[in-house]
């Protein structure tokens, strides 16, 4: 005896596998990964390219690195799907979260902590040897949603030296971290924040003169830049993503964070911002 399925009862087992195939997430079979624009963007494709071919080995698709504009750019990138995990700073990641539906899923580990400080520079030329020498000068920050080259040096200064932007020194924002150093650098502001990290990276590489730039502080240690996923992404997909991640050990590939390797991490991990942001009177959802 022949069987007949009805038009409408095909309708509902396509509706069906379609609903099935949207709760498994999805599983693209190219993925655009987002580097946080804190450097040319050039050369940090170029440096990451190890990873870009480690990531292509261990799940088995295609891997794009892009390098946007700056932070505003790289959220709502991600607010919108046209990335599917990137390396965020901290508050940038945190944006993201609140802009759309994403998980922070792992952050590098340098010297044995999962945290990292910024620096804050003088110029040498200028008579910078400390903080308070800056009072009433220009102090250079990087993007307004930057963690180590805003939010986490201009928290330094007002707890540490009660000095408040707009009011003890005139607040200028560069970009890039490796832009603040150049600010420095030429005399264009008199002191300067930016990511300790980057400050080596800018040192070990000759790419700024320590004859002319000084550092003059530290801020204290806070939560490692976090990188950050899709949560639409299918399980077993995420799965892998966290577990080449975390099982990560080529020297070459971590080099190029600084890093010793990476630790499982959580959105809530980075409360500690919010209320930095909010204690420095930073309305963190308008960065």
């Amino acid at each position: 005896m022949k069987r007949f399925v009805s038009t409408a009862a095909l309708v509902s087992l396509v509706t069906l596998g379609s609903a099935l195939a949207q709760a498994d997430g999805r599983n693209p079979e190219e993925l655009t990964v987002a580097l946080l624009p804190d450097e040319n963007a050039s050369e940090l494709i170029q440096r990451n390219k190890p990873l870009e071919e480690y990531l292509e080995a261990e799940l088995g698709r295609e891997i794009q690195l892009q390098v946007l504009s700056d932070y505003s750019a790289m959220i709502q990138a991600m607010r919108f799907g046209r990335i599917d995990l990137g390396y965020f700073g901290p508050i940038s990641g945190m944006l993201a979260a609140a802009k759309g539906d994403v998980e922070f899923f792992a952050a590098p580990v340098v010297n044995g902590r999962a945290e990292y400080r910024g620096v804050i520079i003088g110029n040498v030329e200028q008579g910078i040897d400390e903080v308070e020498d800056a009072r009433g000068e220009t102090v250079a920050y990087g993007d307004p949603a930057s963690t180590s080259s805003h939010l986490m040096p201009r928290a330094k200064l007002q707890d540490d030296y009660g000095m408040v932007a707009g009011e003890d020194y005139t607040r200028e924002h560069t970009g890039a971290h490796d832009a603040v150093a150049k600010a420095v650098e030429n005399g264009n502001a008199q002191l300067g924040g930016l990511g300790e990290h980057i400050w080596t990276y800018l040192v070990e590489e000759d790419r700024i003169d320590t004859d002319k730039v000084q550092v003059v502080d530290h801020t204290p240690y806070y939560p490692q830049y976090p990188w950050v996923m899709q949560s639409d992404l299918d399980e077993e997909l995420k799965a892998s993503i966290r577990e080449a991640f975390l099982e990560l050990d080529d020297e070459e590939i971590l080099g190029n964070f600084q890093a010793d390797g990476f630790v499982a991490t959580d959105l809530s991990d980075y409360d500690i911002y919010r209320d930095m942001s909010e204690t420095i009177g930073i309305d963190f959802e308008d960065l």
